[in-house]
This record gives C-alpha cells, sequence and structure tokens, in this order.
C-alpha cells in the first residue's frame, strides 16, 4: 500500500470528514481536511476586515496567514500563524463566507500548492470538493460521496447549535450552487471516481465500502 492517495470528494454533509478520518485510521494513513484550510483563509480575512465580496481585496492579502494543519486522523486540526483556530472555523460566519473565498482562483492556487505539498508521495486520505479532479488527479482510489439534501442537512445539524434542518437545507443548496458553478476548480465528480450515495448508510458501512475500493483499485 506504497504510496496510496484516496481521494474523498463530495459536499458538505455527505460524509466526508467522518469517512475519510474513518478509512485513515483503519489502514494506517494520514489524513487532510482541505477544507478546513480554505476555513481557515476565509477566517483570517473576517478577522482582518477584508471585504469578502471583492476577489480584488482577498486575493491582495492571501499569501500573508500562515496555515498549519495537522495529518493525524486522531487529532485532526487547524491553525492560523501558529494559534490553534480548530472551533473557530466551524462557525456560521465561517460557514456562510467559505465559498466566497474559496471562488477566489490566487487562494485556490495558493492551497492546492500547500495540500499537494502535503501530500507528497501518498499515503494519505485528502477530502474536499476538488481533490481527484485538480489537486490530486493521480489518485489510486476516488470516491464522490453523496446525500439526499434533507439527509445532509440533519446531519450538518446536529452538529451545530442554534439552527434548523431546514436553514441548513437552505445554505446547503446555496453553497452547492457557488461550488459547483465557480470558474475556479468547481465541485465536480471526477471522470473515475466512483460516487457513492451514503443517505441509507451508516459510518461503518460507508467506511467498509470504501476500504472495499481501495482493496480492490490498489
Amino acid at each position: 500500500m506504497t504510496a496510496l492517495v484516496v481521494a474523498m470528494d463530495g459536499p458538505s454533509g455527505s460524509g466526508k470528514s467522518s469517512a475519510s478520518r474513518g478509512v485513515a485510521r483503519a489502514l494506517g494513513l494520514r489524513y487532510l481536511d482541505t477544507g478546513a484550510m480554505y476555513r481557515a483563509i476565509t477566517w483570517w480575512m473576517l478577522q482582518c476586515g477584508v471585504d469578502l465580496a471583492d476577489p480584488a481585496a482577498v486575493s491582495g492579502r492571501v499569501t500573508e496567514p500562515v496555515i498549519g494543519i495537522a495529518t493525524d486522523p486522531e487529532a485532526p486540526g487547524v491553525t492560523v500563524d501558529g494559534v490553534d483556530v480548530s472551533a473557530e472555523i466551524r462557525t456560521h460566519e465561517v460557514t456562510s463566507a467559505v465559498s466566497a473565498v474559496s471562488a477566489v482562483p490566487e487562494v485556490r492556487v495558493r492551497l492546492v500548492g500547500e495540500q499537494r505539498a502535503i501530500i507528497g508521495e501518498g499515503d494519505i486520505v485528502v477530502e474536499g470538493r476538488d481533490i481527484g479532479t485538480v489537486v490530486a488527479p493521480g489518485a489510486a482510489v476516488k470516491v464522490y460521496l453523496t446525500a439526499s439534501p434533507e439527509a445532509r442537512a440533519r446531519r450538518r445539524n446536529a452538529e451545530l447549535t442554534g439552527t434548523t434542518v431546514e436553514a441548513q437545507q437552505t445554505e446547503m443548496a446555496r453553497r452547492d450552487t457557488l461550488d459547483s458553478t465557480r470558474k475556479a476548480d468547481p465541485l465536480v465528480m471526477a471522470a473515475d471516481a466512483v460516487e457513492l450515495d451514503t443517505t441509507e448508510l451508516n459510518l461503518e458501512e460507508v467506511v467498509s465500502e470504501v476500504l472495499r475500493l481501495v482493496k480492490e483499485r490498489n
């Protein structure tokens, strides 16, 4: 299983994070949450008062923050300028703004470069929205996770406070549109990816199915 890269793509609420960490633990691989890196940049921009509606303002400062990301599936986390922001990047404010920041080409160029450096020669499970198409198109295993809008909204709502399933479904639909229609690295399924609908599956079943694919393709 040398140099194995498992690419896990899909929209929010499809179960990527839990499944990716589970697969990494089962195989003894590293784990990379690329979405956390985009959230970290977004959090920093918000803290600095950058106008996120102005792509030029975002791109003009994208090189400033230092982003650190842990690759241990047992202890994932992210830092900005040496400060742990693992909790801060999961707020509603960041979630609402991250798609706009992620759409800025200069942001993607910077972070894709850093993600590829972290992936290196492999032995890693990588989750995101453009892993199989852009970040690691040569990955041996590519999985695209999906789920019904209702299931995705329920899962995300269970992770948050002060919100509703209906509100989450509306927010996810908005983010899906932004992520799938952006000009830079849109959310699409790679031609050679396996689509896995997780609507009726529990975490153990999703992990087992991905492990089966890894065994089959590697």
